[in-house]
């Protein structure tokens, strides 16, 4: 009875023994596979670092192609500076003619295609003085026949407030300068290269002509309104 008892003692043991043995088999295959996905995680891990690493690089590469464009053009602002001021100046220097040099060549075919008269004298920067005052209009026509008299004014920026305030007292004491203009019946006309509907309506108001330059001719925008109210 001992022996039979002490075998079964062995029989239970060996059994433990072969359980214990198959767990820890099993978690040590457990943690070869969590092994293996880390180890996978790391590499894919790895590759991403890479991708990162090569696009910063091309990044900094970009960044220093920038840089070396920037030093470029600040060189050549630093060298033609210089030149480009000049421009400048002799643009500004420019604009106080460039308008009447457009408007001054074509002023007597578009007076005569909008009044169907000719002109007698055509003037430009016609510059009047008397006793210590001036008064300079930039285009003067004189229809000798007809009795009238075209006073254009023209403004690189016409839509400025002041300079038709200026033009309206200007017709109001020509005849001061030019008492021969007594007699005449005195147009005004307002020019620039293009101007807002806002500035057109307040000449039309004062009954003066608004022309502007509408690609290759002078248009008299307000032509029709006005020849209403001077007929």
């Amino acid at each position: 009875m001992a022996i039979e008892q002490k075998v079964d003692k062995l029989e239970e043991a060996l059994m433990r023994l072969v359980y214990i043995q198959q767990k820890t088999e099993m978690e040590l295959q457990s943690f070869k596979n969590e092994m293996k996905v880390f180890k996978d995680e790391m590499t894919d891990f790895k590759n991403e670092m890479k991708v990162f690493k090569d696009e910063m690089t091309d990044f900094k590469n970009e960044m220093r192609v920038f840089k070396d464009e920037m030093l470029d053009f600040k060189e050549w602002s630093k060298k033609n500076i210089e030149s480009l001021n000049r421009q400048w100046g002799n643009l500004a220097n420019r604009m106080g003619t460039l308008v009447e040099d457009i408007f001054f060549p074509s002023m007597d075919q578009t007076i005569e295609r909008y009044f169907h008269v000719q002109c007698d004298i055509l003037e430009r920067n016609k510059r009047i003085r008397k006793d210590d005052k001036s008064l300079e209009i930039d285009i003067l026509a004189i229809l000798k026949k007809a009795k009238q008299a075209f006073i254009v004014e023209v403004k690189s920026n016409p839509d400025r407030i002041e300079y038709i305030e200026g033009f309206l007292e200007k017709l109001d004491k020509i005849t001061q300068f030019l008492p021969e203009l007594e007699e005449y019946a005195r147009i005004g006309i307002y020019a620039g290269l293009d101007m807002s509907k806002e500035t057109v309506d307040l000449l039309t108001k004062k009954r003066i002509y608004a022309m502007v330059f509408k690609g290759d001719f002078l248009d008299i925008v307000n032509f029709e309104d006005l020849s209403g109210v001077r007929s």
